[in-house]
């Protein structure tokens, strides 16, 4: 097995998955490259749930997750036998690769499998906002490894971010807080797995950019896992064979939001030296409930309260992470 390259985060943060440099050691433009993988990871992101509403009102979630992992397939192969200078990362020690494996199962899998059963479970609107709740936890994770000035404040936004989850899973329903309602029509199942897809999500965010693996062969296995999982949950369900266009939908899904926008954001999370990313991630929700919005989908007023305490806090607490970590680099 050739060595896998690596990418290095500062020691700021203790989560520590391979070797370290300073930021001072970082590569010219490093910073610029940062932000352009990470806005396109959110540019593709920003798409999944609509079309993925598209293909799951005639097909079932197995088909459209088989489709989604075969398309990523495809990137992550042509990105690791075939790789571009331009994508090439300069060669470094070889890390734990069951571990490595692990986490690119765990947010790969484990993230999108649970998105879509959400997505299916509950109204999709709804089920995204909750999944994308991941950059608050992931936010929230790294500060508490670290030294926050404003504790009381952070958590205080934190909390309130996660009101706002509960106010956009109520959405102003009342009877969706009985006992009753909770255990009919999928509701519970349906968001606790859009929030275990936040989960999976935040730790997988939190962990790549320490990974001494190129995301190409972190990715690729999990890629191949899921779509040897879901081929046997499309043979349960029962084989449905989709339309030309829906098949090029769903193959999007897979080269598009999972299979660049995983690959663009492991790569800006390896860049990333100052936690930069943290507010860029922020954009998906508001770009994706955006573009849900102009599909005919609404929120009640009760849940656009919700969504605006869960996207608020969410900045609250990635600009004063972004801050601890620069004044602990800084020896502030």
């Amino acid at each position: 097995m050739t060595n896998d390259p690596i990418e290095c985060q500062p020691p700021s943060v203790s989560l520590s998955f391979g070797p370290v440099v300073p930021e001072s050691q970082s590569r010219p433009g490093a910073h610029g490259a940062v932000l352009a993988f990470a806005l396109g990871a959110v540019a593709l992101w920003a798409t999944n749930a609509l079309v993925g509403k598209t293909l799951l009102a005639a097909y079932p979630v197995s088909l459209v997750q088989f489709l989604q992992f075969c398309g990523a397939t495809l990137v992550f192969a042509l990105i690791r036998f075939f790789p571009s200078p331009v994508l090439r990362i300069p060669q470094g020690e070889k890390g734990n690769a069951a571990l490595a494996y692990a986490v690119g199962f765990l947010g790969l899998v484990g993230t999108m499998v649970l998105q879509y059963i959400g997505f299916a479970s509950v109204p999709v609107i709804e089920a995204n906002l909750v999944a994308y709740t991941w950059p608050l936890i992931t936010a929230a994770a790294v500060i508490l490894l670290g030294r926050p000035r404003r504790p009381l404040l952070l958590g205080l936004a934190a909390a309130l971010g996660f009101v706002g989850v509960a106010l956009v899973i109520s959405g102003g329903r009342a009877h969706l807080w009985s006992s009753r309602a909770w255990f009919e029509g999928g509701s519970l199942v349906g968001y606790l797995a859009a929030f275990g897809s936040a989960l999976c999500m935040a730790f997988y965010s939190l962990t790549v950019g320490r990974l001494a693996v190129s995301p190409e062969r972190l990715l690729l296995p999990s890629a191949l896992i899921g779509v040897a999982l879901t081929f046997a949950w499309c043979l349960h369900d029962g084989v449905v064979r989709p339309s030309v266009a829906h098949l090029l939908l769903g193959l999007y899904l897979g080269i598009g939001p999972m299979g660049l926008g995983y690959y663009f954001w492991s790569r800006a999370a390896k860049l990333d030296h100052g936690g930069r990313i943290a507010i860029v991630a922020y954009l998906a929700p508001i770009a994706s409930t955006f573009l849900l919005t102009l599909s005919g989908e609404s929120l009640s007023m009760t849940a656009v309260a919700g969504a605006v305490l869960v996207i608020g806090s969410c900045l609250a607490v990635g600009i004063e992470g972004t801050e601890t970590r620069h004044n602990v680099q800084n020896g502030r």
